[in-house]
C-alpha cells in the first residue's frame, strides 16, 4: 500500500462516516458500511476509495484530512453524551463508538505503518 493509497483510504472513511451522520440526521436508513459492501471486504472498499480520489492531487490529499477533522470535531462538540453514547446505532455500537472506530482508530493504525516500515528497513 502506497502513502497515496493509505491517505485515500483514510479520506474515504472520513467521507463515509460523514455520509452516515448526514443520513442519520435526515432520518434515512444507513447501509453500513456502504451499499454493495460488507464489513469483511475492506480491500474492495479501499479500492473504491482509491478510485474516488484518483483525480485529486497529492497536495490536496494532505489538506482534506484537516477539513474532515474540523467537521467531526464540530459535529461531536454539538452532541450531548446521550446522543453519542446513549443508544446503539449499528448493532451494539453507539454513534460515538462507530465514529471512533472508523476515524481516529484507522488514523492511529496509519501512523504506525511508516514507523514499522522504517524499522524494517533500518532507517533512522
Amino acid at each position: 500500500m502506497s502513502v497515496r493509497n493509505l491517505v485515500s483510504y483514510l479520506l474515504g472513511l472520513n467521507d463515509l462516516v460523514l455520509k452516515w451522520i448526514e443520513n442519520d440526521a435526515k432520518g434515512k436508513l444507513i447501509d453500513f458500511p456502504e451499499t454493495g459492501f460488507k464489513w469483511n471486504q475492506p480491500g474492495a472498499l479501499a479500492q473504491e476509495f482509491d478510485a474516488g480520489f484518483d483525480a485529486v492531487s497529492f497536495d490536496q490529499l494532505w489538506i482534506d484530512p484537516e477539513i474532515a477533522k474540523r467537521e467531526f470535531v464540530d459535529f461531536i462538540s454539538g452532541q450531548a453524551d446521550e446522543q453519542s453514547y446513549g443508544a446503539p446505532w449499528k448493532g451494539r455500537y453507539t454513534k460515538g463508538r462507530m465514529i471512533q472506530l472508523d476515524t481516529s482508530s484507522p488514523y492511529a493504525n496509519a501512523r504506525m505503518r511508516p514507523r514499522k516500515w522504517k524499522r524494517r528497513n533500518e532507517i533512522a
